[in-house]
């Protein structure tokens, strides 16, 4: 099973999700997501492989969502207008992003990954 871990080096969170990976031996794809964002038609899948609602894949402590005034917009835009929107800029997204291409977990949460990832 192919793991692919979009990620951001400098973020805490990625990094404490790929020691995970190391310690427990799991092989991960590791993607650079502002280098690499994913495109909106891949982002569209994410969500729909997530089972989450699309506003949980925004970053929304991070400075660009707040310069962007995103929370009203979250709020009152299309799926469509979202995909876009995050498929345009990496630090949009919420991170680390993991997916086997059926199941995707957004952000780090030891116990989500013990039960998804182990």
């Amino acid at each position: 099973m192919a793991i692919t871990f979009y990620a951001y080096p400098k973020c805490g969170t990625c990094r404490k999700a790929k020691k995970w990976f190391a310690d427990n031996n799991v092989e991960v794809n590791e993607i650079h997501i502002v280098e690499n964002p994913p495109s909106k038609e891949e982002l569209a899948q994410l969500v729909d492989h997530s089972g989450l609602p699309i506003k949980k894949f925004f970053n929304t402590s991070g400075q660009k969502y707040r310069e962007l005034g995103l929370k009203d917009r979250v709020a009152t835009s299309t799926q469509d207008e979202l995909l876009e929107l995050l498929a345009s800029d990496g630090m949009l997204i919420k991170r680390p992003i993991v997916t086997n291409g059926q199941q995707v977990t957004v952000g780090f949460k030891e116990d989500t990954f013990e039960e998804t990832w182990k």
